[in-house]
């Protein structure tokens, strides 16, 4: 709600004083009524400033700084529980946000959003371009560094179906990486369950940040979440290099700024042929489709 108090408004000073009080304590409230109606999960103070905006996902990548008690600063992006500031803000915007973090879920609250970025939000300066291969498509032989610090490549799945995804073991955001091997986890159980299945399907976790996701890391990380046989489901990373193509190939937008990396969401399956699938955009997918996928 906006109220606009002319110059040629000829009320006397004070009554004119008194008026703008009263819209501002009106302004206030209502901006009070309309955002802190979201009580549960736990709340951070976040401060940072945007790096891109990306509408599709309904997210914003933010450059944030240290999160007490939470998670160090970083950029990541954040989804947004009122979609309104997607079209409000620009990279280079400084913002301030409550977010709120509930089980496998994750959203801004109480967004604050003071303009000082470029005008166009959709062409962040620097970010990384989108592109995104279609079904059919030959997947490019990636060579990778397995939990076991194997050199691997993309080849070694042939004949088999891959479903390979993206994270990093410092990603804390419930509905990201965390939701990424979720998912994997869940199909994991199914390929168990499932032996001939099991036997045609690989799956296989990409981190897009090598220089602190190193094997030893990895497979932790795997051991941490259950994994005990790397037989059927590999993490990996590699050279930055390797890594940065692999995630562009996918349409993945990644991008490392001082040890702070920007990542969104893909998940891919690839045909024992070589070929691409299908490809996930985001955290809406669930394990169930892709298991019937593999099926066909």
């Amino acid at each position: 709600m906006r109220y606009n108090l002319h110059a040629t408004d000829r009320r006397p000073a004070s009554k004119r004083a008194a008026l703008f009080s009263t819209l501002l304590a009106l302004s206030v409230a209502f901006a009070a009524c309309g955002t802190r109606t979201e009580t549960k999960g736990d709340r951070y103070e976040l401060k940072g400033e945007v790096v891109a905006v990306d509408k599709p996902a309904g997210a914003l990548v933010i450059s944030h700084e240290d999160i007490p008690d939470f998670m160090d600063a970083m950029t990541m992006p954040f989804t947004l529980k009122d979609p309104y500031w997607l079209g409000v803000a620009k990279p280079g915007d400084k913002v301030t946000a409550t977010l709120v973090v509930d089980g496998e879920e994750s959203w801004l609250e109480e967004v604050v959003i003071v303009s000082e970025g470029a005008a166009d939000p959709d062409a962040p300066a620097g970010a990384a371009t989108s592109h995104e291969p279609e079904p059919g498509d030959p997947v490019p032989n990636f060579t990778l560094v397995n939990q076991d610090g194997e050199k691997i490549s993309l080849d070694r799945y042939r004949g088999r179906t891959l479903v390979l995804t993206f994270i990093y073991t410092r990603c804390p955001l419930p509905d990201y990486c965390p939701l990424m091997t979720s998912n994997f986890t869940e199909i994991d159980e199914e390929l168990r369950k499932d032996s001939a299945l099991g036997a045609k399907t690989r799956l296989l976790s990409v981190s897009v940040d090598p220089a602190f996701d190193t094997p030893k890391v990895l497979r932790g990380y795997g051991e941490g979440h259950g994994l005990k046989d790397f037989g059927r489901w590999e993490y990996a990373s590699g050279s930055e290099g390797e890594v940065k193509k692999m995630a562009e190939y996918f349409g993945l937008q990644y991008k490392e700024e001082g040890g702070q990396i920007i990542h969104s969401l893909r998940t891919a399956v690839i045909g024992p042929d070589g070929k691409l699938v299908k490809i996930y955009r985001g955290n809406e997918w669930k394990p169930a489709e892709v298991v019937e996928l593999i099926r066909g």
